[in-house]
């Protein structure tokens, strides 16, 4: 089974009541968004992680608090593997609100990016 696959594939995605299955799915695992297509070109602009993780800031435990802007959500952390930027969505966003994590899915998949469910392999060095 290949490490990357498109969201809408992942084998227990579940719809919920209030949303169809192209909006809503259940996940155990963080989803990583790398910075590749699947076509194995790296995205550009190269700072899209931090831009991507800079406007999910305002999505936190707890809700948007003076300054929170200033830092990175626990829920959407840009972060690399190797020389590949990626962004890790964790599943609590969801939880919090479905039409960020929505918002998240949707700009790896109009963009055309690689996901994975839980960490991918590390690059062959």
């Amino acid at each position: 089974m290949p490490a990357t696959r498109a969201i809408a594939n992942l084998p227990h995605a579940t719809p919920t009541a209030a949303y169809p299955k192209s909006m809503a799915t259940t996940f155990a695992k963080e989803i990583y968004i790398l910075g590749l297509t699947r076509q194995g070109r790296a995205f550009r602009p190269s700072d899209w992680a931090e831009r991507l993780a800079g406007v999910m800031s305002q999505f936190r435990p707890g809700g948007p608090q003076p300054g929170s802007h200033l830092g990175y959500s626990p829920w959407c952390i840009p972060t690399s593997i190797g020389d590949t930027k990626c962004v890790i969505i964790h599943p609590d966003l969801r939880e919090h609100d479905v039409m960020a994590w929505d918002f998240c899915l949707n700009f790896a998949r109009d963009n055309d990016l690689q996901t994975s469910e839980g960490a991918p392999p590390a690059p062959a060095a």
